[in-house]
């Protein structure tokens, strides 16, 4: 397999090319509107919408950004993530209770919630314009822009189903909420929704267990840069011990280095080539 030169518009299920892309996708949500308007055409989508709200203090975030893009074919929304020292400082703050999820169904991180309430009618107005031609559609992000992502695809599965997307792709995201809702993303996204999680990402392990928790379908990318469709407990455990001592004059800066999305695109690039 290589790595392929562009997006496959009409892909319609799992695939390592896919998730590159996906992964391409979330990164270029970190760039300023031109640039994501110059990279999306030359992906070969014609429709482009920005969506940002700013926040002021107390709020813990300065804004939430995102961009929906659509071809023919194809739509993506990738949400952006923000500064690993930020969402950690953020996530570890556990004092304010969870809030109910989409359609009641379960709960979920509050700052995730408010997060995604300050954009949410503007993609979802974006998705409904946009999809006039049956087209498959996919969310996806990095760090806070996967927990955007994936609870974005909660909300339109359980309270828009008409405009349900075809698959959810995250990289280095938090835990978003609690087993309930998790157990009916599960369900609803069945092969269709995929956790990218490099070595010891410190933001994955965010906030704290029982009360949030991940939805299945992890892959994980070990300490030697491969690919894998699970992390067993013992040999996952001891490759993040490998992570940890890579870098013998920095180990603890393992964490925060696995989170940068570059090391996710270089990553799913390396176990295309």
């Amino acid at each position: 397999m290589s790595v392929p030169l562009m997006i496959d518009h009409q892909t319609t299920g799992y695939s390592l090319a896919h998730a590159y892309w996906l992964a391409k996708a979330s990164d270029l949500a970190y760039k300023d509107e031109a640039t994501v308007e110059e990279q999306v055409r030359a992906w070969g989508f014609d429709r482009l919408r920005h969506h940002e709200t700013r926040f002021s203090p107390p709020f813990p975030l300065q804004d939430t950004q995102a961009y929906t893009a659509a071809s023919d074919r194809m739509i993506i929304i990738a949400f952006r993530g923000t500064e690993p020292v930020q969402i950690k400082d953020w996530l570890s703050d556990i004092t304010t209770p969870p809030v109910p999820g989409p359609a009641g169904t379960g709960y979920i991180h509050h700052g995730f919630g408010e997060a995604l309430d300050s954009i949410y009618s503007e993609v979802k107005s974006a998705l409904a314009e946009f999809r006039n031609n049956g087209q498959s559609v996919w969310f996806t992000g990095h760090s806070l822009g996967g927990a955007l992502a994936l609870l974005a695809g909660a909300r339109t599965y359980l309270e828009e189903p008409r405009l349900a997307a075809d698959g959810v792709y995250t990289y280095g995201q938090p835990r978003v909420c609690d087993r309930l809702l998790a157990a009916a993303c599960n369900k609803g996204f069945k092969d269709r929704i995929y956790r990218f999680v490099n070595n010891n990402d410190i933001v994955p392990q965010m906030p704290p267990e029982p009360v949030f928790t991940h939805v299945d379908a992890l892959r994980y990318i070990d300490s030697r840069g491969k690919l894998h469709a699970s992390m067993p407990l013992v040999g996952g455990l001891a490759d993040r011990a490998r992570g940890l001592t890579a870098d013998v004059l920095a180990p603890a800066g393992d964490g925060v280095r696995d989170h940068f999305m570059h090391n996710y695109v270089s990553a799913l690039e390396k176990n295309l080539a």
